[in-house]
C-alpha cells in the first residue's frame, strides 16, 4: 500500500534537488528518497520529476510513499529465468515474461529478485530493499537481458555508467506498419500520460527521451526493429512507437491492433531486450551479451514470414 502525499513547496527548499527536499520534508534516506523519483512516485505541478530536478517554491509536490513494511516474502524460484554470467561483482539474467524486476505496490507475481535469491545468489544491498542489486529494469511483459550488482561498487558504478548513457542497451521490437522513415530517432519527451497515470504518454514539458530505430525486416503487416535507447525512461520504446503510430505488436496498453496480436498467438508486446554491452565495473574491459527470441516472439515472426511466400 501507498500514501500519497501533497504540499505546496515551501520557500525554504526552493532550489534544492527532489530526493534532497524529500530526506527533509519526509524523513527519508536519500537513498530511498531517489529511489521513490527513479520509480516515477514523485511529481510537481502533476508532472513527474527525476531525482535531480529542482524544485520551486510554491509548486504543488505530491509523491507517492509507501506504506508500512510488510516482512519479506521468502525467495521463490522463477521459472524460465535463466543466467548468462556471473562473477562476484555483476549477474547477467535472461528475463522470461510475466516476471517483474522487483516487488512494487500491486504487483503480486513473480519477480528477478526473488528469483536470483532463491538461486542463492547474494547481491548488493545498496537501493531499496526490494530493489537490491537492481540498477535497470524491464516491464513485466518484456524479455531479455539484464544486469544486477552483486557488490556495492558494482552498484555505483553500474548506475553511474547507466546515467552517463554508457551503457548500449540494444532491443527488438516487432511494431505495426511500415514506419517511414525506415531508420530514424524519436526525440520526444515522456512523462505520465494526464488522463491516464497509470500509463505514459509523449507530453511538453516531460523528461527528456531518445529512441533511435531501424528497421530490420519488413512484413506486409508489421516491421522488425533494432532499437537503441539514449535515455531510459518508463515504457520509452512502447511509448515512442505509440506516438510514432507504430505501436508494438501486442502492446493492448497502448493501442495495439488485437486482431494481428492474436493471429499471431501473441498476449503481450513484442518487444526483447536482444543485446547488452558496458564496461565491466571491476575490470573495466568491454562485455557484451545476446539473448535468442523466446518461443512466442520468435513463433510471431514465422507466421509473417509464412505470409510472404
Amino acid at each position: 500500500m501507498t500514501e500519497l502525499r501533497g504540499l505546496p513547496v515551501p520557500e525554504g527548499l526552493a532550489g534544492l534537488r527532489v530526493d534532497a527536499a524529500l530526506t527533509r520534508l519526509f524523513g527519508l534516506s536519500r537513498t530511498k528518497a531517489a529511489d521513490l523519483a527513479d520509480a516515477g512516485d514523485v511529481s510537481v505541478e502533476g508532472r513527474v520529476r527525476g531525482k535531480g530536478d529542482r524544485l520551486v517554491a510554491g509548486a504543488w509536490l505530491e509523491v507517492a510513499l509507501p506504506g508500512p513494511e510488510a516482512p519479506p516474502a521468502p525467495p521463490e524460484p522463477v521459472d524460465g529465468l535463466s543466467v548468462i554470467y556471473v562473477d562476484d561483482e555483476i549477474l547477467v539474467i535472461d528475463k522470461p515474461v510475466g516476471v517483474a524486476a522487483h516487488p512494487s505496490p500491486g504487483w503480486t507475481g513473480p519477480t528477478v529478485t526473488s528469483g536470483v535469491a532463491a538461486m542463492g545468489y547474494v547481491m548488493a544491498s545498496s537501493g531499496a530493499d526490494e530493489r537490491q542489486g537492481i540498477v535497470h529494469r524491464l516491464d513485466a511483459g518484456t524479455t531479455g537481458l539484464m544486469v544486477l550488482a552483486r557488490s556495492e561498487s558494482a552498484y555505483t558504478a553500474l548506475k553511474r555508467a547507466f546515467k552517463e548513457r554508457t551503457v548500449d542497451k540494444g532491443y527488438h521490437a516487432l511494431v505495426q506498419g511500415h514506419p517511414d522513415p525506415s531508420t530514424g530517432t524519436i526525440d520526444a519527451p515522456i512523462d505520465r500520460n494526464p488522463t491516464h497515470d497509470w500509463r505514459f504518454a509523449v507530453v511538453a514539458g516531460g523528461r527528456p527521451s531518445v529512441t533511435h530505430y531501424s528497421t530490420l525486416e519488413a512484413f506486409p503487416a508489421a516491421s522488425l526493429l533494432d532499437i537503441i535507447l539514449e535515455t531510459g525512461r518508463t515504457h520509452q520504446i512502447r511509448v515512442h512507437m505509440t506516438a510514432l503510430r507504430h505501436p508494438c505488436v501486442g502492446d493492448a496498453i497502448y493501442g495495439a491492433d488485437p486482431t494481428l496480436a492474436a493471429r499471431l498467438g501473441l498476449s503481450r508486446q513484442w518487444l526483447h531486450a536482444v543485446r547488452l554491452e558496458f564496461a565491466h565495473p571491476a575490470t573495466g574491459a568491454p562485455v557484451s551479451f545476446t539473448s535468442p527470441y523466446p518461443p512466442d516472439l520468435a513463433a510471431a515472426l514465422d507466421i509473417l514470414a509464412a505470409d510472404q511466400r
